[in-house]
């Protein structure tokens, strides 16, 4: 594995390095390594994983085929929310200025 060092710049290449490590399973593959694993353990693991897998594979497929509704997406605060009135223009479409007075009165 190799990281360029770029303008002496040390940090970045450390962070690059650590994102390749991740990226490739290295840092999890240290800490399995850490006991031993039984067989049996091993195996029960690895049947727990394919399983997740599998669900979160029929999971995101049900999305895309509208079956099951999408992850609630994170309100930022200060954003505008989907589907609520905008301040520039409410349902009548008026600017939240008064309505100029006509010749006519309503009463």
């Amino acid at each position: 594995m190799k990281v360029d060092v770029r303008d002496n710049n040390v940090d970045q290449a450390l962070r690059a390095l650590k994102k390749k490590l991740q990226r490739e399973g290295v840092f999890r593959e240290m800490k399995a390594r850490r006991a031993y694993e039984k067989p049996s353990e091993r195996r029960a693991r690895q049947k727990q994983e394919a399983i997740r897998r599998s669900r979160k594979l029929a999971r995101k497929q049900a999305q895309r085929e509208g079956l099951v509704p999408g992850p609630k997406r994170k309100i930022r605060p200060g954003a505008p929310r989907p589907g609520a009135p905008s301040a520039g223009t409410g349902a009548s479409g008026s600017t939240g200025a008064p309505r100029p007075a006509t010749g006519a009165s309503q009463y």
